[in-house]
């Protein structure tokens, strides 16, 4: 009796997570002129979230909580790394029957995913890999191992700014490469981890090559795509997203040399940080991109944090390539979970000047400590440049949709407004000259 309620209960969730991710689509398909190339991404979604599982079929899976899980040493031992941070309300909903009421929505989301698919799961994830980038983390690690999962803690220094620190997180990275070999029964070879770089490297350099683009005057890519492109990274074949990848890159740079825009070349240029969108929560992203503008950068752990940076090696030694892994992991993190985070205010106003950013959008998850109160710091920063930020804080609900979109929409026509007097100014100066 017991298990088929629980039979139950995974049907009617899975329902709910199908219908939530149509509906997420339906918006993101109804903006005008998307690149056709995004096909393939959109039907991705649409066949993991409605389907019969998300898992990948007939491989070893070692899943993962959070970007800082070195995917290459993964790779190496011939392994799948899965990215289980959930976006969907579905899965929310469950997880708070457990999970405190201010609980983070990612945490709570996840924690109900693996709950309530721990009979289908639990024999198919060799291991639930959780770096301690984040207190309601690693609580939520000891939980997830009572039920049938093999739960690996990823130690990581709560700074990055002594040698002591990077030293330690070299040696978490070290013992994670020798546990893995334990998990998955494989050794990791020195070549092995040379063709892993090399694979996730491919995959880096055509998403920078996708993050240039955003940096035209034109844009030939709204932020919602982007965001979809870079979250697919985290649950498909990779030799199936880098050819897709390819395929889109080629077509928004014909875009780009005819002179295709997504949006009018006024449209305000937003720049989007703060708790990471994951599908099918992308409802912010949705909404500034409705109001009229056009998200040209993120500093988000879901998309530009994920594949922007490469591993840089010397010798092709074990020794010394997986040293520079944990680098690569480290050294460019801007993640609130470390302090000082002070390259994080650094990173954020370079990039509004790159991008030629006309405003930012923060946002943060209720219960998202650390994005909650690093954010008045952001805000002084962003103020002292010069650049309007917009502050919204909100979980998986959809209830609060009409009262987001009210506010960025008057934040977005303040930035319209405030480039309509610039341009007026100027050309009052013009005329006087």
């Amino acid at each position: 009796m017991e298990n088929e309620r629980a039979k139950a209960a995974q049907r009617t969730t899975r329902l709910h997570l199908g219908m939530e991710a149509m509906e997420t689509l339906r918006q993101v398909e109804e903006f005008p002129d998307n690149p056709l190339a995004m096909g393939y991404f959109y039907k991705l979604f649409q066949k993991m979230f409605t389907g019969d599982s998300m898992l990948p079929e007939n491989k070893q899976i070692i899943a993962t909580m959070c970007v800082q899980v070195p995917d290459e040493l993964i790779y190496a031992t011939g392994a799948v790394p899965f990215r289980l941070c959930s976006g969907a309300y579905a899965y929310d909903q469950i997880g708070a029957e457990f999970m405190p009421a201010k609980s983070c929505p990612v945490v709570r989301a996840t924690s109900g995913m693996l709950n309530i698919n721990e009979e289908i799961w639990g024999d198919k994830l060799s291991s639930v890999v959780i770096p301690t980038t984040c207190d309601q983390k690693k609580k939520a690690a000891e939980q997830i191992g009572d039920w049938s999962y093999n739960v690996y803690s990823l130690e990581m220094p709560s700074s990055k700014e002594s040698d002591a620190a990077r030293f330690y997180w070299q040696e978490s990275v070290k013992q994670f490469a020798l546990d893995l070999q334990k998990i998955t029964g494989r050794k990791i070879t020195r070549k092995n981890v040379k063709k892993a770089i090399a694979k996730k490297s491919e995959a880096g350099q055509l998403y920078r090559k996708l993050h240039e683009l955003r940096m035209s005057d034109s844009p030939v890519i709204l932020g919602k795509d982007m965001l979809l492109v870079t979250n697919a990274f985290f649950m498909d074949d990779i030799d199936n997203w880098i050819p897709a990848v390819t395929k889109l890159l080629a077509e928004l740079q014909e875009r780009s040399s005819e002179k295709i825009t997504v949006s009018g070349r006024n449209a305000p240029r937003v720049l989007l940080t703060g708790s990471p969108p994951v599908f099918p929560n992308i409802k912010v992203p949705i909404l500034v991109e409705q109001s009229g503008a056009v998200i040209v950068a993120d500093e988000v752990c879901s998309s530009s944090r994920l594949l922007y940076d490469a591993v840089a090696y010397d010798e092709e030694i074990l020794n010394d390539m997986i040293p520079a892994i944990a680098d690569r992991y480290l050294k460019p993190c801007t993640c609130p979970c470390l302090s000082p985070n002070n390259d994080r205010k650094r990173k954020l106003v370079e990039m509004v000047k790159d991008f030629k950013v006309d405003g930012v959008v923060y946002q943060a998850f209720s219960g998202c400590l650390p994005y909650e109160m690093e954010q008045m710091q952001i805000a002084k920063v962003l103020e002292e440049a010069g650049i309007p930020m917009l502050y919204v804080e909100t979980d998986y609900s959809p209830e609060d949709q009409g009262q987001l979109s009210t506010r960025i929409e008057a934040f977005i026509e303040s930035i319209k407004m405030r480039k309509r007097k610039r341009k007026g100014g100027i050309a009052s100066a013009a005329g006087r000259l």
